[in-house]
Protein backbone atom coordinates (compact mmCIF):
# COMPACT_ATOMS: atom_id res chain seq x y z
CA UNK A 1 0.00 0.00 0.00
CA UNK A 2 1.42 3.18 -0.72
CA UNK A 3 1.68 5.73 2.24
CA UNK A 4 -0.23 8.93 2.08
CA UNK A 5 1.63 11.83 0.79
CA UNK A 6 2.66 14.00 4.12
CA UNK A 7 0.01 17.11 4.67
CA UNK A 8 1.45 20.67 3.34
CA UNK A 9 1.67 23.03 6.10
CA UNK A 10 -0.52 25.82 6.39
CA UNK A 11 1.71 28.59 5.25
CA UNK A 12 2.91 26.16 2.37
CA UNK A 13 -0.59 26.34 1.17
CA UNK A 14 -1.06 30.27 1.43
CA UNK A 15 2.77 30.58 -0.53
CA UNK A 16 1.46 27.90 -3.17
CA UNK A 17 -2.18 29.34 -3.27
CA UNK A 18 -0.78 33.03 -4.23
CA UNK A 19 1.77 31.82 -6.08
CA UNK A 20 -0.59 29.99 -8.66
CA UNK A 21 -2.77 33.69 -8.49
CA UNK A 22 -0.04 35.52 -9.95
CA UNK A 23 1.79 32.96 -11.99
CA UNK A 24 -1.30 32.21 -14.00
CA UNK A 25 -2.72 36.35 -14.42
CA UNK A 26 -5.67 36.52 -11.90
CA UNK A 27 -3.14 39.29 -9.46
CA UNK A 28 -1.36 41.11 -11.96
CA UNK A 29 1.83 43.48 -11.09
CA UNK A 30 0.44 46.25 -8.68
CA UNK A 31 -2.38 44.78 -7.21
CA UNK A 32 -2.33 43.89 -3.84
CA UNK A 33 -3.23 41.05 -2.40
CA UNK A 34 -5.52 40.31 0.86
CA UNK A 35 -4.57 42.08 3.95
CA UNK A 36 -2.99 39.61 6.63
CA UNK A 37 -5.87 39.22 8.72
CA UNK A 38 -8.15 38.47 5.94
CA UNK A 39 -5.66 35.77 4.96
CA UNK A 40 -5.74 34.62 8.72
CA UNK A 41 -9.94 34.36 8.36
CA UNK A 42 -9.21 32.75 5.37
CA UNK A 43 -6.81 29.93 6.41
CA UNK A 44 -7.90 29.44 10.03
CA UNK A 45 -4.17 30.69 11.09
CA UNK A 46 -2.26 32.75 13.24
CA UNK A 47 -0.73 35.85 12.28
CA UNK A 48 2.31 34.60 12.18
CA UNK A 49 1.73 31.53 9.48
CA UNK A 50 0.65 34.37 7.52
CA UNK A 51 3.84 36.33 8.00
CA UNK A 52 5.98 33.50 7.31
CA UNK A 53 4.12 32.98 4.40
CA UNK A 54 4.33 36.26 2.73
CA UNK A 55 7.87 36.93 4.13
CA UNK A 56 8.92 33.46 2.14
CA UNK A 57 7.31 35.17 -1.05
CA UNK A 58 8.73 38.79 -0.36
CA UNK A 59 12.37 36.56 -0.46
CA UNK A 60 11.80 35.40 -3.78
CA UNK A 61 10.98 38.46 -5.78
CA UNK A 62 6.84 37.67 -5.82
CA UNK A 63 5.39 40.00 -3.58
CA UNK A 64 6.64 43.42 -2.10
CA UNK A 65 5.30 44.49 1.53
CA UNK A 66 4.93 47.81 2.77
CA UNK A 67 4.05 49.17 6.24
CA UNK A 68 0.55 49.87 6.69
CA UNK A 69 -0.33 50.21 2.94
CA UNK A 70 -0.25 45.30 2.83
CA UNK A 71 1.29 43.42 0.18
CA UNK A 72 1.20 43.92 -3.74
CA UNK A 73 2.12 41.63 -6.59
CA UNK A 74 5.80 42.71 -7.42
CA UNK A 75 6.22 45.22 -10.62
CA UNK A 76 8.37 44.41 -13.22
CA UNK A 77 11.91 46.22 -12.99
CA UNK A 78 12.71 46.73 -16.11
CA UNK A 79 16.10 48.34 -15.47
CA UNK A 80 17.23 45.31 -13.51
CA UNK A 81 15.91 42.63 -15.59
CA UNK A 82 17.24 44.32 -19.28
CA UNK A 83 20.88 43.73 -17.62
CA UNK A 84 19.81 41.01 -15.88
CA UNK A 85 18.35 39.44 -18.79
CA UNK A 86 18.32 41.03 -21.83
CA UNK A 87 14.92 42.23 -23.61
CA UNK A 88 16.09 42.83 -27.24
CA UNK A 89 13.89 44.98 -28.73
CA UNK A 90 14.74 47.23 -25.45
CA UNK A 91 18.12 47.14 -25.48
CA UNK A 92 17.63 48.21 -29.73
CA UNK A 93 15.68 50.79 -29.24
CA UNK A 94 17.76 52.52 -26.45
CA UNK A 95 20.40 52.23 -28.82
CA UNK A 96 18.59 54.26 -31.71
CA UNK A 97 18.05 51.17 -33.65
CA UNK A 98 14.61 49.81 -35.31
CA UNK A 99 13.08 46.80 -34.15
CA UNK A 100 10.61 44.39 -35.24
CA UNK A 101 9.99 40.71 -34.74
CA UNK A 102 8.12 37.53 -36.40
CA UNK A 103 7.10 34.60 -34.85
CA UNK A 104 8.34 31.70 -37.35
CA UNK A 105 6.04 28.57 -35.30
CA UNK A 106 4.80 28.25 -32.04
CA UNK A 107 2.65 25.15 -30.76
CA UNK A 108 1.61 23.48 -27.94
CA UNK A 109 3.49 19.86 -27.04
CA UNK A 110 4.29 17.46 -24.75
CA UNK A 111 8.07 18.00 -23.57
CA UNK A 112 10.23 14.63 -24.59
CA UNK A 113 12.29 12.67 -21.91
CA UNK A 114 15.34 13.27 -24.03
CA UNK A 115 15.05 17.26 -23.79
CA UNK A 116 13.42 17.47 -20.23
CA UNK A 117 16.86 15.84 -19.35
CA UNK A 118 18.88 18.03 -21.15
CA UNK A 119 17.17 20.93 -19.32
CA UNK A 120 17.14 18.65 -15.68
CA UNK A 121 13.06 19.34 -15.94
CA UNK A 122 9.91 17.21 -15.37
CA UNK A 123 9.40 15.13 -18.59
CA UNK A 124 6.01 14.98 -20.38
CA UNK A 125 4.77 18.31 -19.10
CA UNK A 126 3.14 20.48 -21.45
CA UNK A 127 4.96 23.53 -23.16
CA UNK A 128 5.21 26.39 -25.61
CA UNK A 129 7.32 25.52 -28.04
CA UNK A 130 8.39 28.21 -30.28
CA UNK A 131 10.77 30.30 -32.84
CA UNK A 132 10.84 33.99 -33.28
CA UNK A 133 13.06 36.11 -35.14
CA UNK A 134 14.48 39.43 -34.09
CA UNK A 135 15.14 42.11 -36.66
CA UNK A 136 17.44 44.82 -35.96
CA UNK A 137 17.89 47.91 -37.75
CA UNK A 138 16.22 46.18 -40.85
CA UNK A 139 18.25 43.13 -40.21
CA UNK A 140 17.89 39.54 -39.12
CA UNK A 141 19.73 39.83 -35.67
CA UNK A 142 18.89 36.99 -33.74
CA UNK A 143 17.07 33.43 -33.71
CA UNK A 144 15.20 32.83 -30.74
CA UNK A 145 13.70 28.99 -30.35
CA UNK A 146 12.16 28.90 -26.66
CA UNK A 147 10.10 26.85 -24.33
CA UNK A 148 7.77 27.92 -21.89
CA UNK A 149 6.31 25.55 -18.93
CA UNK A 150 2.42 25.72 -19.26
CA UNK A 151 2.52 24.53 -15.43
CA UNK A 152 4.62 27.69 -14.41
CA UNK A 153 2.54 30.26 -16.74
CA UNK A 154 -0.27 28.48 -17.87
CA UNK A 155 -1.62 31.86 -19.32
CA UNK A 156 0.96 31.07 -22.22
CA UNK A 157 -1.20 28.64 -23.73
CA UNK A 158 -3.82 31.64 -25.18
CA UNK A 159 -0.91 34.30 -25.79
CA UNK A 160 -0.11 35.04 -29.60
CA UNK A 161 2.35 37.61 -29.28
CA UNK A 162 1.28 39.05 -31.49
CA UNK A 163 2.27 42.89 -29.97
CA UNK A 164 5.19 41.94 -27.90
CA UNK A 165 7.99 39.24 -28.84
CA UNK A 166 7.84 36.04 -26.13
CA UNK A 167 11.22 37.19 -24.14
CA UNK A 168 9.46 41.18 -23.50
CA UNK A 169 5.83 39.41 -22.36
CA UNK A 170 8.03 37.09 -20.41
CA UNK A 171 10.03 39.08 -18.36
CA UNK A 172 6.53 42.09 -17.74
CA UNK A 173 4.13 39.10 -16.66
CA UNK A 174 6.39 36.42 -15.14
CA UNK A 175 8.30 36.98 -12.04
CA UNK A 176 11.82 34.87 -11.60
CA UNK A 177 13.94 34.16 -9.03
CA UNK A 178 16.88 32.57 -10.61
CA UNK A 179 18.47 32.19 -13.90
CA UNK A 180 21.50 30.25 -15.92
CA UNK A 181 23.07 31.82 -19.08
CA UNK A 182 25.97 29.51 -21.08
CA UNK A 183 27.15 30.93 -24.21
CA UNK A 184 29.24 29.03 -27.00
CA UNK A 185 30.29 29.07 -30.55
CA UNK A 186 28.48 27.33 -32.82
CA UNK A 187 28.35 27.33 -37.07
CA UNK A 188 25.27 28.07 -38.97
CA UNK A 189 22.90 24.98 -40.14
CA UNK A 190 20.75 25.51 -43.09
CA UNK A 191 18.00 26.90 -41.25
CA UNK A 192 20.27 29.28 -38.97
CA UNK A 193 21.62 30.57 -42.46
CA UNK A 194 18.79 31.20 -44.16
CA UNK A 195 17.10 33.22 -41.27
CA UNK A 196 19.90 35.30 -40.59
CA UNK A 197 20.68 35.91 -44.14
CA UNK A 198 24.70 34.25 -43.31
CA UNK A 199 26.30 31.63 -44.92
CA UNK A 200 25.74 28.00 -44.01
CA UNK A 201 28.95 27.03 -41.99
CA UNK A 202 29.16 30.76 -40.85
CA UNK A 203 30.21 31.25 -36.95
CA UNK A 204 27.67 31.79 -34.19
CA UNK A 205 26.83 32.95 -30.68
CA UNK A 206 24.31 31.04 -28.87
CA UNK A 207 22.52 31.96 -26.16
CA UNK A 208 21.20 29.02 -23.65
CA UNK A 209 19.34 30.66 -20.63
CA UNK A 210 17.03 28.79 -17.87
CA UNK A 211 14.81 30.87 -15.31
CA UNK A 212 13.24 29.58 -12.04
CA UNK A 213 10.80 30.91 -10.16
CA UNK A 214 11.02 28.65 -6.54
CA UNK A 215 13.04 25.51 -8.02
CA UNK A 216 10.68 25.12 -11.32
CA UNK A 217 11.31 26.09 -14.20
CA UNK A 218 9.94 29.08 -16.49
CA UNK A 219 11.25 29.02 -19.45
CA UNK A 220 14.42 27.56 -21.51
CA UNK A 221 15.32 29.51 -24.34
CA UNK A 222 18.53 29.43 -26.94
CA UNK A 223 18.80 32.51 -29.39
CA UNK A 224 21.37 32.35 -31.99
CA UNK A 225 23.46 35.78 -32.97
CA UNK A 226 25.56 35.89 -36.25
CA UNK A 227 28.96 36.03 -34.40
CA UNK A 228 29.99 38.65 -37.22
CA UNK A 229 27.16 41.17 -35.73
CA UNK A 230 27.51 40.46 -31.92
CA UNK A 231 28.81 40.79 -28.73
CA UNK A 232 28.43 39.88 -25.50
CA UNK A 233 29.82 42.31 -22.84
CA UNK A 234 29.56 42.62 -19.13
CA UNK A 235 30.79 45.02 -16.56
CA UNK A 236 32.59 43.75 -13.50
CA UNK A 237 34.73 44.67 -10.45
CA UNK A 238 36.67 42.26 -8.13
CA UNK A 239 35.69 41.59 -4.51
CA UNK A 240 37.68 43.06 -1.93
CA UNK A 241 41.25 41.56 -1.54
CA UNK A 242 41.05 39.41 -4.90
CA UNK A 243 43.23 40.68 -8.35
Amino acid sequence: MTPPAPQKSIHQRICEDIEAKIMDGRWQPGQRIPFEYELEAEYGCSRMTVNKALGQLADRGMIIRKRRAGSFVTQPQIERTVMEIQDIGTAAKAAGHDYAFKIRSMKVERLDPAEAERIDTAARQEVVRLTCLHIVGGRPHALESRLIMLDAVPRARFETFETKPPGSWLLEHVPWSEARHVIRAIAADATIARELDMPKGAPCLVLSRQTWQGGRTVTYVEITHPGDRYQFTGHFQPLKGTL
